[in-house]
């Protein structure tokens, strides 16, 4: 981006929202053009005011074009996903897109005319960030981007080159490079640094990372606000460096710890003048950098208690965090994730709550809902005190793969909290997950909700999604998804998606700490869906999204196989039965094979984009090699060898299930084995010491893998169907 278009998109961002507000038509255009490029003649782009402060849009067909009407660009990506989906049947997914259009496209009968109930449809959490999009770049930006406007998105959190800022900011202030050497985290740790919950782990970052995400920053957010969005940025939260004692001696400084096996961390305290003018200086160096839409995000207390649960206190504390946004910005929105209140309650009960709340005046603070399909905090808290809220899905934690959801309160949530004249000031609904490019079912339904006031209609809507997905209806895939409805998508007994024991630290137990293999419903009823699947293969197997469902109902039914076989082995060798030990720990080893292979074939389930597209971002083997270990690490470890999060963000993916999964495995065996040969038990505690320094020698090592798919998608799915299916059935009796 030149410098004269930066200084005018910074010039837009400074008018605030209204400025977006308007109809940008080369963005509408260019998004449909980038969309659909073989048919975008065919669509022609006109203004249409929006409803009471509302976003709407029209579709109809006119002179032999499809006209798509809306206020801002972003509704015009509404109004053409809306006519992608209900008369041309296509859909647009992470995995899996259908857009296979005919040569005339279908005419608009009757004026479609849609208003959203929603001013605000919120995207992203702070860890997707980490988990999914650590090595993004402007490629895949634009890609989601479009996403988001197809799916009627128009408040994301756009926190991409916060790290630049403070960067100017500290240097500003006096601190030297060696001051922040040990601050700012690796990029995939950049989540947990944002929330003050780490410092410094997996860095030192290089200075090349922040002006390289300066830029993308800015891109991000110029093609956001010319798509009518308007972008969440950061705000101060109190979290300074280590280095802050020494420059300024007298602050009053808390240190705090998350926990999870990370040194302190230092708070500013909101008393101390200093947290104002450093709050200050952060939103104006962002502001001149990135433009400013007025809503801010800040979670001073993400998993960190407050000293003092004094309601008082926390008022007055509430208080001056908004007066630092205030005094910077005098039209600041103050946007806080509810997660807090969900994730301590033993912490923050009503008093605290409404003390925290209520200290800062309705219109400036907008809450998030963050988890509202698990347990829906407005409940309880009043509305959140007649502060306007957002009712969010969070559904995945960790960026973990499992087929989960919860499908029917997904349908239900949103409209009954419209609807509920308890529900206060909600004023949106928004997507909050951990991790993305799973699901996607889910992210269909949920956003299902943005221009619609009533809940879907689940049979009927499934009926809908199998045709947009495979490209026609089809009986078998229908009733596959039933089934999964009330299996795997059910949303019973458990909070998020299970693991497989597979991914866990080898254990004689059927879990591991991260690795919760407890599924909401019995693994055999996920049978008969994937023999519909496999029954309609014939009729679907062109179908991209198909061939994903395909891969991934089998990755999870061989997924929960693995715990009656890892139970199996264990039995054999408590048993002390030789014979059956080695038998079943080499069927365990090839049934990791075999979803490794199966896996392979997709690329939306390959270790190798993530470690080559780290690597990419490094201008030196050594920038390189720091971000191949952050990317491995997250998935594995999570920290260092003694690490309490390991497994948190487990992934099955083709290349991690054999050179890590499956190789931790063959270690513990050999070690089993050697004790039955000993005729002693064996040394449980000494083999996880070992396996530890292993994970961290593999975490540091240097090594490529395929960053392409390979073999068929069906032909591996129909593979291991022959193989297990009869087996994996007689498991379970």
């Amino acid at each position: 981006m030149n410098k004269y278009l930066f200084f005018f998109c910074a010039v837009l961002g400074l008018l605030g929202p209204r400025a977006y507000g308007q109809l940008n038509k080369g963005a509408a255009d260019s998004l449909i053009a980038r969309t659909v490029p073989a048919k975008a003649s065919n669509f022609l782009v006109e203004e249409l005011p929006a409803a009471q402060g509302k976003d709407v849009f029209e579709i109809e067909s006119k002179g032999g074009k499809i006209v798509l009407r809306g206020n801002n660009a972003g509704t015009i990506g509404s109004a053409l996903y809306y006519y992608l989906r209900e008369y041309a049947h296509c859909q647009i997914t992470w995995n899996g897109v259908n857009l296979h259009l005919p040569a005339v496209l279908p005419r608009v009968p009757v004026k479609v005319h849609k208003a959203t109930p929603y001013t605000y449809r919120y995207y992203l959490n702070y860890c997707t960030y980490s988990y999914s999009m650590s090595w993004w770049d402007w490629a895949r930006w634009e890609k989601e981007i479009d996403w988001m406007a197809l799916h009627g998105i128009n408040m994301p959190l756009a926190i991409t080159g916060q790290e630049y800022v403070w960067q100017q900011v500290y240097q500003d202030m006096g601190f030297s490079a060696d001051d922040l050497q040990g601050f700012f985290s690796g990029p995939a740790y950049f989540g947990w640094f944002y929330m003050g919950n780490l410092d410094g782990w997996g860095g030192p970052l290089p200075l090349g990372w922040m002006a390289s995400h300066r830029a993308l920053q800015q891109k991000i957010l110029a093609r956001e606000r010319a798509l009518g969005m308007k972008p969440v940025l950061p705000a101060f939260t109190g979290h300074v460096p280590a280095a802050f004692k020494k420059r300024y001696p007298t602050a009053k400084l808390k240190q705090t710890n998350w926990t999870n096996g990370f040194a302190d961390t230092y708070i500013l305290d909101s008393e101390d003048p200093l947290f104002a003018e450093v709050g200050k200086r952060f939103l104006e160096a962002q502001t001149k950098l990135y433009g400013t839409d007025h809503l801010y995000s800040a979670d001073t207390f993400n998993e960190n208690e407050p000293p003092s649960d004094n309601p008082e206190f926390l008022g007055k504390l509430s208080a001056r965090i908004y007066e630092g946004m205030r005094r910077a910005d005098p039209q600041a929105v103050w946007v806080m994730q509810g997660w807090l209140f969900y994730s301590d309650r033993k912490f923050w009960k009503a008093p605290q709550i409404e003390a925290l709340l209520k200290a800062v005046p309705d219109d400036n603070m907008i809450l998030l809902d963050l988890a509202a399909e698990i347990e829906p905090v407005w409940k309880r808290t009043n509305a959140f005190y007649g502060k306007p809220w957002i009712w969010n899905m969070l559904h995945n934690f960790g960026g973990n793969i499992s087929l989960f959801g919860r499908m029917d309160g997904v349908a239900q949530g949103p409209a009954a909290a419209l609807h509920d004249g308890g529900a206060g000031k909600m004023v949106g609904i928004g997507l909050t997950m951990e991790g993305i490019e799973q699901n996607p079912v889910l992210y269909e339904l949920m956003t299902e909700h943005v221009w619609q006031t009533t809940a879907p209609e689940l049979i009927a809507w499934l009926g809908n999604y199998v045709r947009r997905r495979y490209g026609h209806a089809d009986a078998d895939a229908l009733a596959a998804w039933q089934i999964l409805r009330t299996t795997a998508y059910n949303g019973q007994k458990i909070r998020d998606g299970a693991e497989s024991i597979i991914v866990g630290r080898p254990t004689l137990d059927s879990v591991a700490r991260w690795t919760k293999t407890t599924l909401n419903y019995a693994p055999k009823d996920l049978l008969p869906a994937w023999d519909y699947l496999i029954k309609a293969t014939p009729a679907c197997a062109k179908s991209d999204g198909f061939q994903y469902d395909l891969v991934d109902v089998s990755r999870q039914v061989l997924a929960n196989y693995a715990l009656p076989l890892q139970r199996q082995l264990v039995r054999a060798y408590q048993q002390k039965n030789t014979a059956d030990f080695r038998k079943y720990s080499a069927q365990f080893l090839a049934l990791i094979d075999d979803e490794d292979r199966l896996l392979a074939t997709r690329k939306d389930f390959l270790l190798g984009p993530w470690v080559a597209d780290a690597r990419k971002w490094g201008a030196t083997a050594r920038e390189k090699a720091l971000y191949e270990r952050n990317a491995k690490d997250l998935i594995t470890l999570w920290g260092d060898a003694e690490s309490p999060l390991n497994e948190y963000s487990n992934r099955q993916w083709s290349g991690l299930l054999t050179d890590f999964y499956k190789v931790r495995w063959q270690q513990f065996f050999v070690v089993l084995d050697n004790s039955l040969v000993a005729d002693k038990p064996a040394d449980i505690k000494l083999f996880e010491q070992q396996i530890k320094a292993w994970e961290w020698q593999w975490v540091n090592s240097r090594k490529d893998f395929p960053v392409a798919a390979s073999g068929q998608s069906i032909a591996e799915a129909q593979r291991v169907y022959k193989k297990y299916r009869s087996r994996i059935e007689t498991s379970y009796r």
